[in-house]
């Protein structure tokens, strides 16, 4: 049985730009976009093209190098935004315009001063205008999260018969839980008329967390997109993470689902963003972290040397990490010392490695890792005979 694809929309050059601090040049986010298209992702939203002169060109520049995704330009429900965005994505090979505005009470209210029956109006008026200029419109009904799932619908509905091709629906405040969510992907899938017409669209925050669960949580109950970002940046707590919904798909065949991604390349993009960025990656990140395949812990380790699957449910390969890494510390036991120790050309017989771990422990306890280095100096302060090692 073949499995859907579930398309992916990456942000990181949009919404993870907006990272305090991570400003990024044309030339960066050029090399970033042309990494994005070779790595499959299936949209690169490449700006806010009408916010300055700077983000207008860096989006045109990106709608003439992308061979194959197609590029997204995002507007508010207001024409200037809509006609700037059309001109900077006339180069692209497969453009298009993101439009929305605020559907939650809360954003009626206070940022609009207005009622549900005007927002409608304008949703719909800004999909018929960005129809005009492409094809692909993608709507965003933004803080849908706290959106009535009724009136969310009503929305939906109105822009869908206005032209738009896919409905995106933003936990804009990360503050739904994944069964809130999903339920709200599940409403709409069976009462928006003329939903077959259009793809229902994930956009979460983390703020809570539940970036991740909840994509797949609106993936599990009929979204076919899911829009993220590499290492997960983002506004305040960031977005779901482009590589925590790819192998968490790839890992669960069950679901049924996949995507068009690289998994190879992974690891080298995250490490491209990080750096372009300069916004460290935490170690313990899941998948491209520094430590998602380090094991420090003497149980684990002797586990993974006997078998990679008994601590490691990802293949390190599989996005693009070169092994598994054993890191020796005072917690580590006598397999992971006599692993390293034959990587570096020492092999240990049972009462030589008996003599050195002891060595071996007071040496660890003095610092917080020990070294390919500090294994010669281990052994060699050892009460061994080092020419009986082979």
């Amino acid at each position: 049985m073949s499995k859907e694809i579930v398309q992916i929309f990456d942000t990181t050059l949009r919404d993870g730009e907006q990272v305090p601090g991570c400003k990024l040049d044309r030339e960066q986010k050029l090399v970033i976009a042309e990494r994005l298209d070779i790595l499959g992702v299936n949209v690169i939203e490449a700006g806010f093209p009408v916010s300055s002169p700077g983000d207008f060109q860096s989006v045109e520049a990106i709608a003439k190098l992308v061979k194959n995704a197609t590029v997204c330009g995002l507007t508010r429900a207001v024409k200037n935004d809509i006609k700037i965005a059309a001109d900077a994505l006339k180069y692209a090979k497969t453009p298009r315009i993101h439009t929305g505005i605020g559907t939650s009470d809360s954003h009626i209210k206070f940022k609009f001063n207005s009622n549900r029956d005007a927002i409608i109006e304008r949703a719909v008026a800004a999909v018929s205008y960005a129809k005009t200029f492409v094809e692909d419109v993608e709507f965003y009904a933004e803080d849908a999260g706290r959106t009535d799932n009724e009136f969310l619908a009503r929305v939906c509905e109105a822009v869908i018969k206005a032209g738009a091709t896919v409905l995106n629906i933003p936990d804009t405040t990360g503050y739904c839980l994944p069964d809130e969510y999903g339920a709200k992907i599940k409403y709409l899938h069976e009462n928006v008329k003329g939903i077959h017409n259009a793809i229902l669209s994930c956009h979460c925050h983390n703020d809570l967390g539940l970036a991740t669960a909840n994509s797949i949580a609106g993936v599990v109950n009929g979204a076919r997109q899911i829009e993220c970002t590499i290492n997960g940046i983002g506004e305040r707590a960031g977005n779901t993470s482009l590589e925590e919904v790819v192998m968490i798909m790839r890992q669960h065949p069950n679901l049924n689902f996949d995507t068009t991604i690289n998994s190879k390349l992974l690891y080298d993009t995250s490490l491209m963003v990080s750096r372009k960025m300069g916004m460290m990656v935490q170690p313990n990140k899941a998948i491209v972290g520094a430590n998602a395949f380090a094991h420090s812990s003497g149980i684990h380790q002797d586990g993974v040397i006997k078998n990679r699957e008994t601590y490691e449910i990802i293949d390190p390969a599989d996005v693009g990490v070169t092994e598994s890494s054993i890191v020796l510390t005072a917690r580590s036991g006598r397999a992971a010392l006599a692993y390293r120790a034959k990587i570096v050309g020492y092999e240990l017989t049972k009462i030589q490695l008996d003599d050195v771990y002891q060595e071996f422990l007071r040496y660890a306890d003095t610092k917080k890792e020990v070294k390919d280095d500090d294994i010669h100096q281990i052994i060699e302060t050892s009460n061994i005979d080092l020419q009986s090692i082979s």
